[in-house]
């Protein structure tokens, strides 16, 4: 692929033009702003980061077995077939979701469960076979309530991930509670419990989530009551009264801290667009003094390619690393996404004369790409996010997300610091196949963290260095216009010739190498 040095100028140029200088924003002041860049910050009596489906579904079964009045589940999809705990014994509860469900309420008089899923992706439950008759089942139930949520633009999703049970512990980040999602931290390449409904092995996939408890979790039950009725649902009140949900086999990371909540909302004609995640995303590059480190399951958005565009051109700015799986999932995301990451990387890469910026993709032992499905962001000791949103115009603008924020800097939050480290360090020695222990020593002395990574692959589980694919004609069409990717609801109309990855540079389309 090539790209010119006038477009390696212009994107920093760009960059410059719609980012906080770094002088703006002080990596050490906090970078929350209610109304901003979130949508307000909560006091969390607990919270953690939960790593992987395999323990996300265990401890989230733990948490609906407390539930004594409420359990919200809000989701891009859910699978009743799915496993919460495939191949562990089950003597007080099934272990199957469709099954589970139907236990609590059978159990417990005054419970209630409603979930809310995206209307289109609902589509897929006609090929799940028993799907069906569970739903049905759970229509019929006076205590569980189905809604499918068709409240968004054309084309757009409802992409959160959200759990709540009680007002009193939410879940909240990237893991969606259905097929081929459940694997270890492991990632073995034979692991017989890593099937799909139908019994199928899945490859190994990579997630993140979060749990949080006290006024935190009754935040993201405000969010979800609001979203619950805006797609259809009977206003629900607040349930009050319940302090202590926490599961018991789950270790917390935090304690008593001061947690942001941002959203994307997409505009519609009743309702005012909100960007809070794609304002975060901004000023979270802007902020960074050190290194950010990544990790996201595409990466395709303009908006924030300027943004680091600007920072890798800073003689002392900032490490970047970002970890993408090796390819996108499907059949249209890979001709969509991959092509506008490979046309933003090798942009970048003209615009990064220092060598601060990395894309990885992990692989198992044997050499099998893992799928990385995670929606992480660290950036130096001091911040901590953790949501649904992807590095993609459709997470900034087109449809619902919802992350969470740990920011050191927020007044009693200092001591975050060191476990804000600790998640990225974990999940590094996850990637690469190390102990935790390894990575932070690796880290300490190189003084880098790609310097660190680099010493630290093998030929065995490990990460792979990104390589740009060469793109045929086609595949460059479509990423530069953004034909699957548009940046918002009034994109989805525009004109080809007033769209596209490099639209705002003034320069001509790159050319396909001949």
């Amino acid at each position: 692929m090539r790209t010119t040095p006038a477009f390696s100028r212009a994107i920093v140029k760009m960059g410059a033009m719609h980012f906080h200088s770094k002088n703006e924003i002080d990596g050490q002041a906090p970078i929350l702003r209610p109304g901003g860049n979130c949508w307000r910050i909560e006091r969390a009596s607990r919270a953690t980061v939960i790593v992987d489906a395999a323990d996300y579904f265990r401890a989230v079964r733990s948490a609906m077995l407390r539930a004594e009045r409420r359990i919200m589940l809000i989701g891009w999809d859910f699978d009743a077939r799915i496993d919460l705990l495939p191949g562990a014994p089950s003597p007080e509860a099934p272990n199957g979701l469709g099954d589970f469900i139907f236990w609590l309420v059978d159990r417990r008089p005054e419970l209630e469960i409603f979930l809310l899923r995206w209307d289109v992706g609902s589509l897929k439950m006609i090929y799940r076979g028993s799907t069906l008759l569970t739903l049905f089942r759970w229509m019929r139930h006076p205590r569980i309530t189905l809604k499918l949520d068709g409240a968004h633009p054309p084309a757009a999703s409802h992409h959160q991930k959200i759990v709540v049970l009680d007002d009193c512990l939410a879940f909240c980040g990237g893991i969606d509670m259905t097929g081929d999602r459940w694997d270890t931290r492991e990632h073995r390449d034979e692991e017989p419990r890593r099937v799909a409904p139908n019994g199928a092995p899945h490859p190994p996939w990579h997630d993140a989530t979060t749990a949080l408890e006290g006024p935190a979790a009754a935040a993201l039950g405000e969010l979800a009551r609001d979203r619950w009725q805006a797609a259809g649902g009977r206003p629900l009140a607040p349930v009050t009264g319940r302090s202590d949900c926490w599961p018991q086999d789950l270790p917390a990371h935090f304690r008593d801290i001061d947690v942001g909540i941002a959203r994307t909302r997409p505009e519609m004609q009743d309702l005012v667009g909100i960007h809070e995640i794609e304002r975060l995303y901004l000023d979270l590059i802007a902020s960074a003094r050190n290194c950010i480190y990544a990790e996201s399951q595409y990466f395709a958005s303009r908006r924030i390619a300027e943004a680091i565009a600007r920072r890798l051109a800073e003689p002392y700015g900032p490490e970047i690393v970002l970890i993408n799986p090796l390819t996108a999932q499907g059949w249209l995301e890979p001709i969509a996404m991959d092509s506008a990451r490979a046309r933003l990387f090798e942009a970048l890469r003209r615009t990064d004369p220092h060598g601060r910026f990395r894309i990885y993709h992990p692989v198992t032992a044997q050499g099998q790409p893992i799928y990385v499905h995670a929606k992480v962001l660290v950036v130096d000791d001091q911040v901590l996010r953790v949501g649904s949103s992807n590095m993609n115009n459709r997470s900034m603008r087109l449809d619902t997300e919802c992350d969470v924020v740990i920011d050191a800097a927020q007044p009693g939050n200092a001591a975050a610091e060191q476990s804000i480290l600790a998640v990225r360090d974990g999940l590094l020695a996850e990637h690469l196949g190390q102990t935790p222990e390894v990575v932070v020593q690796r880290i300490a002395e190189t003084g880098s963290l790609i310097r660190a990574i680099e010493s630290l692959r093998t030929a065995g589980r490990s990460l792979r260095p990104y390589e740009t694919p060469d793109l045929t004609a086609v595949e460059t069409w479509l990423a530069d216009n953004e034909v699957l990717d548009p940046e918002g609801p009034g994109e989805m109309f525009e004109s080809l010739a007033k769209r596209g990855l490099f639209r705002r540079f003034g320069l001509p389309r790159l050319r396909r190498p001949q």
